[in-house]
């Protein structure tokens, strides 16, 4: 098969290719659309990310196409109409991170709970070597209410009872045979809220979950509790956050992602270009009550990536080629016919 690859990092050639020997594939930096006089009457299949709009004109550019593989769990960006009446199969990354996001989640747990940042701050901005008012608390025996038991919510759960700490959840749609599973009971939100010491949220962003945490259930709060959102900024009203810390409602929160990051579609976006809003949101945040707070954390929206959760997208996607190669695709995002 011929195959164009657009807006892989430089090491992914020699990966891709490792992997596919038999193929002719051509590799360009950038997006489909960097490269509007491209055309190829012999290529099968065209290897994207979430940049790459691919509709009836870019199609009509690849007459002899028969897949498109996108490195993305989302496959908005591809007109999944035109697709089908080209006879194309879409084939998509469905997931590559669910522990990956775990695992830092409760690494922003553990920093807060340990005042990890403070302390290493501390030693390296003033040379002090003292622990004197850097108290943290432990995590055994405190409850943790997980808003959202899909699969990365399913993962915090496991690590939140290896701590030995009580677990409860909230879902729109409770899973009654993963709570049987893993021992947790599912509560409405407003119980969760009162009843949590850290409340972590794992849902994904939509109608339905903008500012879920919001002024009405904000107050339902255990005072002291600790906040920590590896999802989606919106989820979270940022004012009323604000309002709940300088309140003492809350006793900190660590916060991955931001309200601010509007045009992102999903972190695949990260991993090839810049952040869609990241000059905004750095005004923002310099005057900012979040990151001046002594007990909040902000990352740069950094849960999903690891080598590992790139290499994994990487290997669906080599695997999606050589299934559709064989005549039996898996992944599949759009129909063929």
């Amino acid at each position: 098969m011929k195959i164009h690859y657009f807006s892989g990092e430089p090491w992914e050639e020699a990966y891709v290719r490792a992997r596919l020997p038999e193929e002719d594939i051509a590799f360009h930096e950038g997006s489909l659309a960097a490269y509007p006089e491209l055309t190829d009457q012999d290529t099968t299949v065209l290897c994207t990310f979430i940049e790459s709009h691919l509709g009836e004109a870019e199609l009509s550019r690849f007459p002899a196409l028969k897949l498109i593989a996108t490195r993305s769990t989302g496959y908005d960006h591809i007109d999944l109409a035109a697709t089908k009446a080209c006879g194309i199969t879409v084939v998509n990354v469905p997931s590559y991170g669910e522990h990956t996001v775990a695992e830092f989640a409760f690494a922003l747990l553990l920093a807060l709970s340990r005042r990890i940042i403070d302390a290493d701050e501390r030693v390296r901005e003033t040379g002090t070597f003292s622990p004197t008012g850097l108290r943290g608390f432990d995590l055994l025996g405190k409850t943790i209410g997980i808003i959202g038991t899909g699969h990365i919510g399913a993962h915090v759960i496991r690590m939140a009872q290896g701590f030995g700490m009580k677990v409860i959840a909230f879902d729109a749609y409770p899973n009654i045979d993963l709570s049987h599973t893993l021992n947790f009971t599912y509560l409405s939100l407003p119980e969760l809220l009162a009843q949590s010491d850290v409340i972590t949220l794992h849902v994904p962003y939509n109608p339905h979950t903008h500012h879920l945490i919001n002024k009405e259930n904000i107050v339902s709060i255990k005072k002291g509790a600790y906040l920590i959102n590896t999802a989606r900024g919106a989820v979270v009203e940022t004012g009323v956050l604000v309002d709940a810390l300088r309140n003492g409602i809350l006793a900190g929160a660590a916060l991955d992602v931001l309200e601010e990051e509007d045009g992102l579609k999903e972190e695949a976006m990260l991993l090839t270009m810049p952040h869609p809003n990241a000059d905004a949101i750095k005004t923002v945040l310099e005057d900012h009550y979040l990151i001046n707070h002594p007990r909040v954390i902000v990352t740069p929206h950094l849960a999903f990536n690891t080598t590992e959760a790139i290499e994994r997208i990487l290997n669906v996607t080599i695997k999606n080629i050589q299934d559709f190669t064989a005549g039996s695709p898996t992944n599949i995002a759009g129909d063929k016919k």
